[in-house]
């Protein structure tokens, strides 16, 4: 199970750090990830369509916004929301809704309401490290160590080692991801349509 002082740790002994013995301990390299932490996850949720950070949601048109561009509805997109993994009409978020537009804080269409499904980084979803695998753990120790690592002649090699770590780390798991569900398609907004039916979810991580 993850936890933020193993993240830290993990991340320290990638550039050859002494590790903390809490997070409240009095080090530069621990302010250092405490500027960097929050923004690192949310980097790494977005990178995928992480099954464990999924969530859906039943979201009602804002009455309050007026669309002038040919849809009727405007909805107001999760303050959670990461990363869209599929729109529909139906709760199933099947089919999906293949006439819609996101623009800003709004997706746009002529269906109310919209049933949702996104990487989401609420506590209880993302950002819950007790649900994360144990291969996207490994995503975010590297990732943090890869932001952390100073760039100097001495450490060149392992800032190289570490990047090319990470660019494993990252492919296996959204790998090991994808082979805990049933195949799904990217939602189809027209920018996804004019790249054909076969440009899937990890096609665009």
């Amino acid at each position: 199970m993850a936890t933020k002082i193993g993240l830290y740790n993990a991340a320290l002994r990638e550039i050859g750090e002494t590790k903390l013995s809490s997070l409240s301990e009095a080090r530069g390299p621990r302010y250092t990830l405490d500027d960097v932490y929050d923004d690192a996850l949310l980097y790494c949720l977005e990178q995928g369509q992480w099954n464990f950070a999924m969530r859906t949601v039943q979201i009602d048109s804002d009455d309050s916004i007026d669309p002038q561009f040919g849809y009727s509805f405007a909805f107001d997109k999760p303050s959670d929301w990461i990363r869209t993994c599929g729109i529909s009409a139906s709760e199933t978020v099947h089919p999906p809704l293949l006439d819609y537009k996101d623009e800003g804080d709004y997706w746009h269409a002529n269906v109310d309401p919209l049933y949702v499904q996104y990487v989401s980084s609420n506590a209880s979803y993302g950002l819950d490290l007790t649900k994360w695998p144990a291969t996207f753990t490994r995503f975010v120790e590297l990732y943090l160590a890869a932001r952390i690592a100073k760039p100097t002649a001495d450490n060149e090699s392992v800032l190289d080692r570490i990047k090319r770590d990470l660019k494993i780390a990252k492919a296996d798991a959204l790998s090991k991801d994808a082979m805990n569900e049933a195949v799904r398609f990217a939602p189809s907004g027209s920018w996804i349509l004019a790249r054909g039916p076969g440009y899937r979810k990890y096609n665009r991580a």
